[in-house]
């Protein structure tokens, strides 16, 4: 499986970025699809989360409200929609998948998509 990551860019303070990951190769049925960043200087966090089968969504707490994660599974695609950025956004942030529950582990990760927030 691969993942690739689109949609990243620079976009001023308060504007708005759709993020994209598309999962291509073999039989894809993931349990969930997850985004992360890694700001500059700082540690991998966690974004957002979408289980592949029903509805169930997760963010971190300085997306809830602002961040909205979905996804086309006729594409094999998930979605991180970014609204109102903020400059502490700036970050590299990569799609991850899992084939089952798994604490903190993932089976492919995609290669990142600079967001950059100017104030």
């Amino acid at each position: 499986v691969q993942l690739q990551a689109s949609g990243g860019g620079l976009v001023q303070a308060g504007g708005s970025l759709r993020l994209s990951c598309a999962a291509s190769g073999r039989t894809f049925s993931p349990y969930s699809m997850d985004w992360f960043r890694r700001a500059p200087g700082k540690e991998r966090e966690f974004v957002a989360a979408i289980r592949w089968s029903g509805s169930s969504t997760d963010y971190t707490d300085s997306g809830k409200g602002r961040f909205t994660i979905f996804r086309d599974n006729a594409k094999n695609t998930v979605y991180l929609q970014m609204n109102s950025l903020k400059p502490e956004d700036t970050a590299v942030y990569y799609c991850a998948t899992k084939s089952r529950f798994m604490v903190g582990k993932y089976d492919y990760w995609g290669q990142g998509t600079q967001v950059t927030v100017s104030s």
